[in-house]
């Protein structure tokens, strides 16, 4: 997800500096496209239109949009949370990128069956936990509540492009 990765970093650093930016990404316009490309990925991931890692990249890069949009007016302007909140996803995104999706060659044929089975088992779907990530922006008084969603479509999307990206080997 390096698109996420790259906006959740170019987000902290926006508003670390506090600059204009910061008003233009709060406009109304902004978070009903960023909102329209979320709901059109949830779409995409359920009918398996494209490549997976497509999918959660762009439902996690416009949610991230709309979450900032959509709660900066509630908290305070020197509110931590817009600076630690996208540094994390960015971290951690990257971690599982790097030690996770890129040593999936790694996996041997009995775990890789395992995952498989894990996902196909799997009682939430990619799409419905997206469609939660989703619900999680109306929760406000719960800020711990987005950041732990997200956390968990992270994981679950390292699982889906583990899978996609190798074959299992006899």
């Amino acid at each position: 997800m390096p698109f996420f990765i790259a906006l959740s970093l170019a987000l902290s650093f926006i508003v670390q500096n506090a600059g204009s930016l910061q008003s233009k990404l709060e406009m109304p316009l902004l978070i009903y496209i960023s909102l329209a490309l979320a709901i059109i990925s949830i779409l995409g991931s359920m009918f398996k239109i494209l490549s997976a890692i497509i999918w959660y990249d762009i439902f996690s890069s416009s949610v991230l949009l709309v979450w900032f949009a959509y709660w900066k007016p509630v908290f305070k302007d020197d509110s931590p949370i817009f600076f630690f909140y996208p540094l994390y996803f960015s971290l951690f995104t990257a971690f599982v990128s790097l030690f996770f999706i890129g040593q999936r060659h790694k996996i041997d044929n009995e775990s890789f069956r395992i995952m498989q089975s894990y996902s196909k088992r799997n009682v939430i779907q990619p799409w419905v936990l997206m469609s939660i990530v989703l619900a999680s922006l109306e929760f406000q008084q719960h800020f711990m509540l987005f950041p732990v969603m997200m956390t968990l479509l992270i994981m679950r999307s390292a699982l889906a492009i583990c899978l996609e990206g190798r074959a299992p080997s006899r």
